[in-house]
């Protein structure tokens, strides 16, 4: 069972080329600090604007890092099957634990075609490693619905896990009523994560996050509490860390010369932000991912700084791990240069 905290790892770059010693210092944090597992080349590793060789690469220096160390996931999702089967022979012959399909994105086929057509050749391919669906509607236009993972679950017995990213309470419960409580549903979205736990009807197992890149120590320990029922301390440590989780995705109005816009930047560039603003590896996005507006920049900061001044102790590991100054870094201008478009 896929219990606890795995961090969905950012794939660091320098000079737009994978930094791939960067990543084996990442990876290596990660574990210092008592990470269930690393998921590899998910969204937030940037999986769209990879090459394969360095997707494979990727997985391949998670897989080493992480043996006999925690789990390790690969991401092998597509919207064509034949790379994923590809993808999954790869994470399969690089000793990954588990992979993580992401549901066909643009293409988008029917909730039986995915189990049909895509999740049902990669289970059959790889009976030995763990397939974990993963349903996110709001960035593939498709969905993999309960009662077909429930016929998955049934039919394979290496498909027993689900990352939920629906942000539907009523879906998750479903997918609780049809899988079964031996089923195991872990959060896609830091922020309902606790929820999730806590529901009677999805008494979710723990959570792919985006946050646990830079507090992997925390969202372990308010994961685990929580398994435990420990719910007022978990509380504590989920106050302390959702300026954390507000960062996944950053909103801001911006001022146009036709009027006023939202602009949002997803996941992961205000992570990776941060994470540059630390001094971690990270290197910015590639495009079409771009930069934070100033005020993007701005709510990064301002959340940060909170966590710091209240709960000192969650970046702290990043201090000690990374040798750099969590004050200086967050107060020194010349720690954010670039990161930001100077206008909109």
């Amino acid at each position: 069972m896929l219990a606890g905290c795995f961090t969905a790892i950012v794939t660091p770059f320098k000079d737009n080329a994978v930094d791939y010693e960067g990543l084996g210092k990442l990876s290596e944090f990660q574990i210092k600090n008592g990470i269930t597992g690393i998921l590899a080349v998910g969204t937030t590793g940037e999986s769209p604007v990879l090459t394969w060789n360095e997707h494979n690469r990727v997985i391949e220096i998670v897989a080493e890092k992480s043996k006999n160390k925690c789990i390790c996931i690969a991401g092998a999702g597509s919207n064509n099957t034949k790379e994923s089967l590809e993808g999954t022979k790869h994470a399969v012959a690089v000793g990954a634990d588990a992979v993580l399909l992401v549901d066909p994105y643009y293409n988008g086929p029917s909730s039986l075609e995915i189990r049909r057509e895509y999740i049902a050749p990669v289970a059959e391919a790889a009976p030995d490693i763990e397939i974990i669906p993963y349903v996110i509607p709001g960035r593939t236009g498709a969905q993999l619905l309960p009662e077909d993972i429930a016929i998955l679950n049934q039919t394979y017995k290496n498909v027993n896990t689900v990352k939920e990213a629906t942000a539907n309470l009523d879906n998750m419960r479903s997918t609780r009523k049809c899988c079964g409580p031996d089923f195991t549903i872990l959060s896609g979205d830091d922020g309902m994560t606790f929820n999730m736990m806590l529901d009677p009807e999805i008494k979710a197992s723990g959570v792919i996050s985006v946050a646990s890149n830079v507090a992997p120590g925390p969202i372990t320990e308010m994961v685990r509490l929580l398994e435990q029922g420990e719910e007022q301390d978990a509380q504590k440590l989920l106050t302390a860390l959702e300026p954390l989780f507000g960062l996944v995705t950053v909103k801001t109005m911006e001022k146009t010369p036709y009027g006023e816009v939202v602009c949002r930047a997803r996941n992961p560039l205000g992570m990776k932000t941060l994470m540059s603003i630390l001094g971690m590896p990270s290197g910015g996005c590639r495009q079409p991912l771009g930069k934070m507006t100033r005020n993007g920049l701005e709510t990064v900061l301002s959340a940060a700084r909170k966590v710091q001044a209240d709960n000192p102790e969650i970046l702290k590991p990043v201090a000690e791990f990374f040798n750099v100054d969590i004050e200086q870094r967050l107060n020194n201008p010349s720690n954010w240069d670039g990161l930001f478009y100077e206008e909109y």
